[in-house]
């Protein structure tokens, strides 16, 4: 049997990793995703879980109806697990640009504003750990009505995938996997025929922004991203926790300090109010040492002030709970991640003496890792975080 593909390349690569079933005609039931059956590597997971995406395409009735070819923006991808922006999700989104430019049926806008209202489709990818490799899930969606009109999903080997975060994730003192950013991460594994997040979806105008935002920072154009991050924070959408970081970090590089510490008062206050706030809290391999580049660690103290004095105005209970990376037994990263986070409590209640009664500490060692490299670097950073997590005060 003879499968179409829009790419002469590899005519039945997708076939033969992915297989192509029945395609849905969208009339209110929905597909499973399509997904691959072992590793392969990184780049030809990509081109074969694309070329199903798209194969998908060509039986559907808006495609039927509507010859000649369709513009889509590709919103890009994230690391599932951390909610970041890295080498790997940069070079899936080269990749899948390049070819869905080849694809006959597409033409690709840019992930811009001005792009949105003339767009058809929007493309959403991510790639997380899964056993013996990486998964990576892509969705296509009709911009008007929210619904997957393809889903495809692929398997890749650990090798060469390179999972530093891009600068503006890098510095970032949080994780930033609020209710936005956890909706696009759903949203590029749901079935064909079922709408994609709402949330993430109403607030895709903003994304847009973000994005920009964001390549000016990582291009070093503090002060031009800076004031993109100031105009979406006066919109309803700019209240989320990349705004938010994004005019912290901006301030810092700018040597703003006053602003930098008022702008971490209100990322820690918006995280407490979504009843966890994970900070990055990079520790020397084995200590409760704070990491020795004070380029690094120098704000520290600035983040547990303002943490302390958002959680004293707020009047709440929670857990600080230490994690560790793998390196090292289990039973030492317990141990080593409880005192870490004793060391924090004993910090914050250091600044205010009412969080004593309030607080409580937990060691969660690895087992919890959204990296899981056990580089002890700056890849596996979010593996030795701090979690503020809102609880139940005592009666």
């Amino acid at each position: 049997m003879q499968v179409r593909s829009p790419f002469l390349a590899i005519p039945l690569l997708s076939s033969l990793l992915l297989g192509v079933g029945a395609m849905s005609t969208l009339t209110g039931c929905s597909t499973p995703p399509v997904a691959s059956a072992q590793a392969v590597s990184f780049d030809r997971a990509i081109h074969a879980a694309t070329d199903t995406l798209f194969e998908q395409t060509q039986t559907l009735p808006m495609f039927l109806a509507k010859p000649g070819k369709q513009t889509v923006v590709l919103d890009p991808t994230l690391d599932a697990d951390s909610g970041q922006q890295t080498v790997a999700t940069q070079r899936i989104d080269r990749s899948l640009g390049e070819r869905v430019r080849k694809a006959p049926q597409f033409d690709l806008l840019p992930f811009e504003s001005g792009s949105m209202a003339s767009a058809h489709y929007l493309l959403v990818g991510s790639i997380a750990r899964a056993q013996g490799g990486y998964r990576l899930n892509f969705a296509l969606l009709d911009i008007k009505t929210g619904l997957v009109v393809a889903q495809a999903s692929a398997l890749a080997r650990q090798d060469g995938i390179d999972m530093k975060p891009l600068n503006y994730y890098r510095d970032s003192p949080v994780l930033t996997k609020d209710d936005t950013v956890e909706g696009y991460l759903r949203t590029t594994s749901t079935p064909t025929g079922k709408a994609g997040d709402a949330t993430y979806l109403g607030r895709i105008a903003a994304g847009t922004a973000i994005n920009e935002a964001a390549t000016l920072y990582n291009a070093g154009r503090y002060a031009d991203a800076l004031a993109e991050y100031r105009k979406l924070h006066g919109t309803p959408a700019g209240n989320q926790i990349r705004v938010l970081n994004g005019i912290y970090l901006s301030s810092a590089k700018l040597g703003r300090a006053a602003e930098a510490e008022e702008a971490f008062g209100r990322l820690a206050a918006y995280g407490l109010k979504q009843k966890n706030l994970s900070v990055k809290f990079l520790f020397n391999p084995g200590s409760t040492e704070f990491w020795a580049d004070p380029r690094l660690t120098s704000a520290y103290s600035m983040w547990l002030r303002q943490i302390a004095r958002q959680a004293s105005i707020s009047k709440i209970c929670m857990d600080i709970v230490g994690h560790s990376s793998k390196t090292g037994p289990e039973a030492a990263n317990d141990t080593l991640s409880a005192r870490r986070a004793s060391l924090i409590r004993q910090k914050l209640t250091a600044d205010s003496n009412d969080l004593a009664s309030r607080t409580r500490t937990v060691g969660m060692g690895s087992r919890k890792n959204l990296v899981g490299s056990g580089t002890d670097d700056v890849v596996d950073a979010p593996d030795r975080r701090v979690d503020f997590t809102i609880v139940d005060c005592p009666a």
